[in-house]
């Protein structure tokens, strides 16, 4: 194509991800939001991603199916097997000026591949730490090496990574990966979650006193969110006697696992927009223990609902909480630096406001309208030397 019709269509970009519309986890909807701010800045977009039968929510934008499967021992999740001959078809027919992969899987792979085939630009976020996830599972443990050895070689052919915190950069470049960051980081909407929407209706639907104090936590119900350490930082403060309520606000294929470690917790299930955003406002304080976060959405969503964070001093979590102001930090594995944290915050009021303020104002320098625009900056920074190729 020449330079002038170059020049004079829109920008297009080819979004590549294994997880779009079939779950409502992070991922998807970062990037379903991303793909509709693009569209509303008249950015062409076309998606490739798996589908299931029954989408989770509507999705932004024009998808293209990709052949996948369920995910053996997770069928939540969908693996995706690459990209098929018409994928690949409809691919290069729409000429993308960049192709963004959001995951390195046999996917993203198949599009990276493609992307250099035919000189496109290919670029890819950082979205999850899945190296963290193999310590899980002892039948996966084996291969962390390998795995990090692979990111190394994936993430090496992108023109440029976008990830979402100096504390994962500082990871990735520790294990050895070029140097081809830059930020993204991520959003929150401070309207919806804010201190503001507190309503003791939301406490006495769930048989909670106005005086008791709200331990929360929000996320989907897998080991890897270190349900180990939460459970037991939990039970150490009921056997303590710290007067407390623990809400867990999530599913997943560990729930009966927490269940049953936490028989006086209450457990809501999944929730999501205003249902959510009420049930930060009514706790008391936050707690996060997973170290597998690239940046933490919920907890950026606790701080914006004012509340005081008690999460792992690992990636993600690290870039959010300021020790000792925002909330406090704990190794993922201590479980009773956890209960101390939380016996100090559930003691001492002053202190929780104190922090909870804190928290809050922080978290109004993170919008979402200036993190998708750095992101059409980047294209179009790389879209403009493209020009000359």
């Amino acid at each position: 194509m020449s330079r002038a019709a170059v020049d004079s269509r829109p920008l297009r970009i080819a979004l590549v991800t294994s997880s779009y519309n079939y779950i409502k986890d992070g991922v998807a909807l970062t990037l379903n939001r991303l793909v509709a701010f693009l569209e509303s800045r008249g950015v062409e977009v076309l998606v490739f991603a798996p589908v299931s039968a029954t989408p989770a929510f509507p999705h932004q934008g024009r998808l293209v199916p990709v052949p996948s499967i369920a995910l053996p021992p997770r069928p939540e999740y969908r693996l995706a097997l690459g990209l098929s001959g018409a994928a690949r078809r409809q691919l290069l027919d729409f000429d993308p000026d960049i192709v963004h992969i959001a995951v390195p899987d046999l996917l993203g792979h198949a599009a990276l591949a493609l992307a250099e085939q035919h000189g496109i630009p290919a670029v890819a976020s950082y979205h999850t730490r899945y190296e963290t996830y193999l310590r899980h599972y002892w039948y996966l443990s084996p291969l962390e090496g390998s795995l990090k050895a692979m990111l190394r070689r994936f993430y090496g052919r992108c023109r440029e990574v976008y990830v979402p915190s100096d504390s994962v950069r500082a990871a990735l470049l520790a294990d050895g990966l070029a140097d081809n960051f830059k930020p993204w980081p991520r959003g929150v909407d401070t309207g919806r979650f804010s201190p503001a929407r507190r309503d003791p209706a939301w406490r006495t639907r769930l048989g909670i006193g106005a005086e008791e104090r709200v331990v929360l936590h929000v996320s989907r119900l897998v080991r890897e969110k270190r349900l180990d350490t939460l459970t037991g930082a939990l039970a150490k403060l009921a056997a303590r006697g710290i007067a407390h309520r623990a809400v867990i606000v999530g599913e997943g294929p560990d729930r009966a696992f927490a269940q049953a470690a936490l028989p006086h917790a209450i457990f809501t299930g999944f929730l999501d927009g205003d249902d959510l955003a009420d049930a930060y406002a009514g706790s008391d304080l936050f707690i996060f223990p997973s170290d597998s976060e690239s940046f933490g959405n919920v907890t950026l969503e606790a701080m914006a609902s004012g509340l005081p964070c008690v999460c792992a001093d690992a990636t993600g979590s690290r870039s959010l909480v300021a020790d000792g102001d925002t909330g406090l930090l704990a190794h993922a594995d201590d479980a009773d630096g956890f209960a101390a944290h939380l016996t100090r915050l559930l003691q001492d009021e002053a202190l929780r406001r104190r922090m909870g303020q804190a928290a809050r104002a922080l978290a109004l320098t993170f919008s979402w309208d200036e993190t998708m625009g750095r992101m059409l900056g980047y294209y179009r920074a790389l879209a403009d030397g493209k020009t000359g190729l």
